[in-house]
């Protein structure tokens, strides 16, 4: 299977070798690390931005203690005497218990402070040690459920892998967890290019929605989302299904047969252990899987206007739905519709694309994007369908009376339950791509919004997305006090989470019922989607299953640790890769020494660095270093070749 990818899949790890090489004397630092940059203009007064920035990173240290004293165990495992399965299908949950964590290792990725690191790896290790004693675990891993899920429980694990890559334990479960998908693990079909099942993981595919084969798992609390299958015969309305338990029970199997057995393709978000495997490993068995297994999905997109969401076990589109290209688990028809869609074809294309350097993957991240837009209209926002809880803020805002909706799902009537389309979708896509056909997807957004872009609403949704908006404004020069107000709505979001914490009636000697598991999420107080905006360029990270991908990070040269270092800001004025710009501030009393990096994995390549008005002097590689003495600033231009040098996980002390 894997030859013919060799090639393209090692261009990514050879990459280039100049910069690996030699010592700078000066600085007893490796000069792979780039030349040195001197901060020569003093602070006459620090900028507010880079006030509240660091106001934000003391705000969240305390905030993450809080929590983690309030509802975890020594051990690090959530606080919780009941037992997954009691009220809900016996598969879910899982992820709902390492939710509450996801984004812990990206905050110290960010500058947090030196002990977030060992408290998030505790709680990862205590929540993996409570779930497998609940049964829901084996040898660590998810014993069986949909993608959908197991890519938002995966993010602890990618955000401890990135800051922590050198750890020999996280690396070995990496390829362990990876190895279930290859050609020889048990969820891969590799003659059909399939995953076998919607519900998959340790335990191979694990068949139906639930131990029970005539299952129906359409509660009465998704009656408003509508039926997930069609064309069965008696059953029009959801009502056919409440009021005759033995045609439930029928309905049940019927899902089984059509959508409990075959790709799915939310799958895709599988992709993510694999990639995240590669990059720490560099063994290419990993990027030839990502890269096999993302093509085949491109390849069933062929002669089609729309990507199809579900293949069954020979290989064929819509085989087990009546040749229906849509109605697969986590598909067109299901509830979430283009958000789940959308999201696992974004993860796998850029998955490939990022391993392999072919970019014509991401077209498979274009169509779903594409299809919807095709069908956009301007509606009322009383005429939003079932999905968009983020919009409500902008809705009751707007002064014009219609905006921009696009379907969401897609059944045996047509395109159908219109709302906004989640602006981090073709964002995430424009930032990976950087081409100019993705930024114009978001400038159609914007010129059929009927509100204001450039307004931040301060709001918190589980995914810590939502302000994508504005902050796109800010990157086109629209929107100048974005970094104040993004900064002051995340120190509001954090604090009404630490209010809650404080003032939480649920008992902390039992924690929440079964019932309850979504709890701790809706209290996590660490937000970083402000953080990762402005420091470093780049996204909020895609909840079901994306990878980390950042236009810039920092490390602290004196401490050797990722981020930050004490008293020291970061904003990122301009990403474009001829021209990016970042400004630094050291607001303390010490000179600060910063590695500039660029990419997540050092994948971008600074081609020259140029410090305030001085000519530009040539970098040639992944880093560059500068030394900010006490009370001074520095405003850098990069020009970079994207994914221009060797990506790796790695820290860059390690490399050379």
């Amino acid at each position: 299977m894997g030859d013919y990818l060799i090639p393209m899949v090692l261009k990514s790890f050879r990459g280039r070798e100049s910069w690996m090489r030699g010592v700078d004397r000066s600085s007893g630092l490796p000069s792979a690390h780039g030349p040195v940059l001197h901060a020569v203009r003093p602070v006459a007064e620090v900028p507010r931005w880079a006030l509240l920035e660091r106001e934000l990173f003391a705000a969240l240290d305390k905030a993450w203690r809080l929590f983690s004293d309030r509802y975890t165990e020594s051990d690090g495992r959530l606080v919780f005497r009941d037992r997954l399965g009691v009220g809900l299908d016996g598969r879910d949950g899982v992820d709902d218990f390492y939710e509450p964590f996801f984004n812990w290792p990206t905050l110290y990725l960010l500058g947090g402070s030196a002990d977030l690191l060992p408290a998030a790896r505790r709680h990862w290790r205590g929540v993996t040690a409570q779930l497998t004693e609940m049964g829901m675990l084996v040898d660590g891993y998810e014993r069986g459920y949909d993608w959908f899920h197991q890519g938002e429980g995966m993010l602890l694990f990618y955000g401890l892998c990135l800051a922590d890559p050198g750890d020999p334990e996280l690396r070995s479960l990496a390829t362990r967890f990876a190895d279930l998908y290859l050609p020889d693990g048990p969820n891969f079909d590799p003659a059909h290019r399939i995953v076998r099942a919607p519900h998959n993981g340790a335990a191979g595919p694990r068949w139906g929605f639930a131990d029970e084969d005539a299952y129906f798992p359409w509660s009465l609390a998704l009656r408003p989302y509508g039926l997930p299958l069609d064309g069965i015969e008696g059953v029009t309305h959801f009502d056919d299904l409440a009021s005759d338990p033995e045609r439930a029970r029928a309905y049940g199997r019927a899902m089984w047969e059509r959508m409990g057995r075959g790709d799915t393709l939310v799958n895709l978000a599988a992709t993510g252990l694999a990639a995240n495997a590669s990059l720490l490993t560099g063994d290419s068995r990993y990027a030839d899987w990502v890269a096999a297994y993302t093509g085949a999905w491109q390849e069933r997109l062929t002669g089609r206007d729309v990507l199809p969401d579900n293949v069954a076990l020979d290989g064929t589109v819509g085989g087990h739905l009546e040749g229906r290209w849509y109605g697969g688990h986590y598909g067109w028809s299901w509830p979430h519709g283009l958000s789940s869609v959308a999201s696992g074809a974004l993860v796998g294309a850029t998955n490939a694309a990022f391993l392999t350097g072919e970019r014509g993957y991401l077209d498979l991240a274009r169509n779903p994007l594409d299809a919807v837009l095709r069908q956009a209209e301007q509606r009322r926002p009383e005429e939003r369908g079932t999905l968009g809880e983020r919009w409500e803020p902008h809705l009751r805002a707007m002064t014009a009376e219609r905006t921009l909706m696009v379907p969401q799902r897609h059944n045996d009537s047509g395109w159908f339950d219109y709302t906004v389309m989640p602006t981090q979708l073709p964002m995430a896509l424009w930032h990976f791509s950087r081409e100019e056909s993705d930024r114009e997807r978001l400038e159609l957004l914007r010129a059929g919004a009927g509100w204001d872009w450039s307004a931040v609403h301060t709001q918190r949704i589980k995914d810590e997305a939502g302000h994508e908006e504005p902050w796109y404004e800010f990157l086109q020069g629209r929107n100048p006090g974005f970094p104040e107000q993004m900064l002051l709505s995340a120190l509001e979001s954090s604090a009404e989470r630490v209010a809650a914490i404080e003032n939480d009636p649920l008992d902390p000697a039992i924690g929440p019922d079964a019932l309850g598991i979504h709890h701790w999420q809706h209290l996590n107080p660490v937000v970083t989607e402000a953080l990762l905006q402005l420091t470093t360029g780049s996204p909020q990270i895609l909840y079901n299953g994306g990878l980390t991908h950042l236009h810039l990070r920092y490390h602290d040269a004196v401490e050797r640790r990722p981020g930050l270092p004490s008293d020291t800001a970061a904003l990122v004025t301009d990403i474009r890769p001829g021209n990016t710009v970042v400004e630094l501030v050291n607001s303390g009393a010490s000179a600060r020494s910063v590695l500039v990096q660029a990419g997540a994995f050092a994948e971008h390549l600074i081609r020259t660095a140029a410090v305030d008005e001085a000519a530009p002097v040539p970098v040639d590689g992944p880093y560059c270093r500068v030394r900010l003495p006490a009370a001074t600033r520095v405003r850098l231009t990069l020009t970079m070749s994207l994914r221009g040098a060797r990506a790796a996980c790695a820290s860059p002390w390690e490399t050379v």
